[in-house]
């Protein structure tokens, strides 16, 4: 196993020179946030496939799939899928056309800088969430291929992403995706013509009904609140608003990111199945999130596992430095950067790695007091994206109804409205009664201001 963990780490030292040759494009915060607004086809297809498929799908969803069956994995990758697929169609185009370097930016537009500011810090802890649960399953997949224990691989995972990120950006990142992408579809592929190879078709086939009934044990409540987590978080996420606004064109943004969401469904169907059939092979009672890292350490020969190892070093470096850049833009670019407007774009640009460095520290601190990949990514998915999405979709669409009253109502009773029904009441559908609450919020809330409409 020495030789696999050494393997794993020079793709990832291989990883890091590609980041720091390519920071060198880097001169401004536009190339730092938004790779200069020119990504092309294939690099905007791969920046958004490599970012959402993570190691909530690799790992996480394999592992849903492994304890409970498809009733444990609506969210991913249906849900997710559906989500960017959606955003593709409906929103990619237009907000492209807005020239926005986030989406704070757009409620900027829409209501004022206080509620630009007040949408950024409900946005940042969603994507500090969603980089400690790609930390947590990096240190997960180095753990599983060496005796170097969870501790020390997810303090050299948050390490290396931390630098990874704050280096290298956009730029670095989407070419980055590529590559990784690549890496990831092969490994994957390979790992699951494996697993049909030695039987893994008939072991699905033969499974109980209820491990295939994807409403089992849950009620109907149950089950649309667990898919309007994914499509609708995904919807009003800034890691995918970044990629999109980093594409070169309108129309470029809408073909690559449902192409991005249909590839997305296709790969994660993989671990998915396998982790349905793991069972059969590497027995029960195994800890599920080590699942898939386990059946492909016992069945695939050497080289093949390495190469599955490095996809899923691969799909985890790629949503995790996303993630990052993210938290960080949101904070430097958002909420400090306008109170020093005579800052020049050198300044602006160091605030932001800086920023990417504080949240890639306490990404690590969170993912060290958590206990699984799957829960950290659905409560980063919930947490604050019931009032960004009303706010998004009634600043695009609905130009002169409400304004800043509603916008500040909206935000805090959609976010304390999950986060009490989540956390405190225990609510079966605690997303969907949040996403209700915001808009109902935001609509009792508009006598009270005049609507501002958006500047261009």
């Amino acid at each position: 196993m020495n030789l696999v963990l050494g393997c794993v780490l020079a793709y990832i030292a291989a990883q890091l020179l590609f980041v720091f040759w390519f920071a060198r494009r880097v001169r401004s915060e536009s190339d730092y946030l938004l790779a200069g607004r020119s990504l092309g086809p294939w690099l905007g297809t791969f920046s958004v496939f490599a970012t959402w498929y993570g190691a909530e799908t690799c790992i996480g969803a394999a592992g849903e799939a492994y304890a409970a069956g498809v009733s444990g994995v609506l969210a991913d990758p249906f849900g997710y899928a559906i989500g960017i697929v959606l955003f593709g169609v409906l929103f990619a185009a237009t907000l492209w056309k807005r020239g926005l370097m986030t989406l704070a930016d757009l409620f900027r537009q829409r209501y004022g800088r206080g509620v630009e500011r007040l949408a950024a810090l409900v946005m940042i802890p969603s994507s500090v969430m969603w980089a400690a649960a790609q930390i947590r399953a990096f240190g997960q997949v180095l753990a599983s291929a060496s005796d170097i224990g969870l501790l020390v691989a997810i303090t050299l995972a948050a390490a290396v992403v931390i630098a990874y990120t704050a280096i290298g950006g956009m730029w670095a990142d989407a070419v980055t995706d590529l590559v990784q992408g690549l890496v990831l579809i092969a490994g994957v592929v390979a790992l699951f013509v494996v697993f049909l190879s030695i039987g893994g078709a008939q072991v699905l086939v033969s499974l109980p009904p209820e491990r295939l009934d994807p409403a089992h044990d849950r009620g109907l409540l149950d089950i649309l609140d667990t898919l309007a987590i994914p499509v609708f978080s995904t919807i009003a996420a800034q890691e995918l608003v970044s990629r999109v606004l980093s594409m070169r064109g309108a129309r470029l943004a809408t073909r690559a990111t449902v192409a991005a969401g249909s590839l997305y469904l296709l790969l994660g169907l993989l671990p998915m199945a396998i982790g349905l059939g793991a069972a059969a092979f590497i027995g029960a009672g195994r800890d599920p999130e080590q699942s898939l890292s386990l059946f492909a350490q016992q069945q695939l020969p050497l080289p093949l596992y390495i190469l599955f190892l490095g996809a899923l070093v691969s799909a985890i470096l790629s949503t995790l430095s996303g993630a990052l850049l993210v938290a960080g833009s949101l904070l430097a670019h958002n909420v400090i950067a306008p109170l020093f407007p005579g800052w020049s774009d050198a300044r602006r640009l160091r605030s932001d790695r800086i920023a990417v460095v504080l949240f890639g520290v306490v990404a690590y601190g969170i993912a060290l007091g958590s206990d699984s990949v799957y829960e950290l990514v659905q409560q980063s998915s919930a947490t604050g994206t019931a009032g960004i999405l009303v706010l998004m979709v009634v600043a695009l669409w609905l130009p002169r109804w409400g304004g800043a009253a509603s916008a500040y109502a909206a935000l805090v009773v959609g976010t304390v409205g999950y986060v009490v029904g989540a956390y405190w009441i225990d609510l079966s559908s605690p997303y969907l009664l949040a996403l209700a609450a915001a808009f109902v919020a935001y609509a009792l809330a508009v006598p009270l201001a005049r609507p501002m409409a958006i500047s261009t």
